[in-house]
């Protein structure tokens, strides 16, 4: 089928939306990576204070709980993007380079979509209580924040659902040979 101009302006469009997406999902990514440093230095900071200084620190150690949260929950799109999720590839790697970027758009459509949404429905309700209640730690000493802490329960899928479009984006794009890139090839080169 030969490409009209329509259709590549159409093409230029959707290529611009994925690269789009991959940048603030790299971005974002680069940024809670980080949060794994915090992470190690407040785990170090109260295994200090328990251990030499024989205080501890309820705050403390719930903050570290929050940053673990943070850099699961927020990290599944940069770690999609990376292609650094687990699959079971025992036909996928036999697959040429086309046959794979269609096996992962369609995971994408068949599993990423439809689970990102199901965790995005179900955790809707349970969110806005916490919200509605400001919901705080059960520890007199602990964070207050736990109602922002469950907000990560929609921002996940929310940024999952956004990369899984990039993902489809680019690898149907690359089977009908219309430009894109096959994010498979990007397991190699993940830091």
């Amino acid at each position: 089928m030969p490409v009209t101009s329509t259709s590549s302006a159409l093409i230029r469009i959707l290529e611009r939306l994925a690269r789009g997406i991959d940048c603030f999902t790299e971005w974002t990514g680069r940024i809670i990576a980080w949060l794994t440093f915090a992470m190690m230095a407040l785990t170090c900071a109260v295994v200090v204070m328990r251990y030499f200084l024989g205080s501890g620190s309820i705050a403390l150690q719930e903050s570290v709980t929050y940053l673990h949260a943070l850099v699961f929950l927020l990290g599944a799109a940069y770690t999609l993007k990376r292609g650094g999720h687990v699959r079971v590839d025992i036909l996928y790697q036999k697959f040429t380079p086309r046959g794979q970027a269609l096996v992962d758009a369609l995971g994408a459509v068949l599993f990423l979509i439809p689970v990102s949404l199901l965790i995005l429905i179900f955790s809707w309700e349970y969110v806005a209580n916490s919200w509605a209640v400001h919901e705080v730690s059960k520890e007199t000493q602990g964070l207050p924040w736990v109602y922002l802490l469950k907000t990560l329960l929609l921002v996940m899928p929310v940024t999952l659902l956004l990369q899984g479009v990039a993902e489809i984006i680019k690898n149907l794009l690359f089977f009908f040979h219309l430009g894109g890139e096959h994010t498979g090839e990007q397991q190699e080169g993940m830091v």
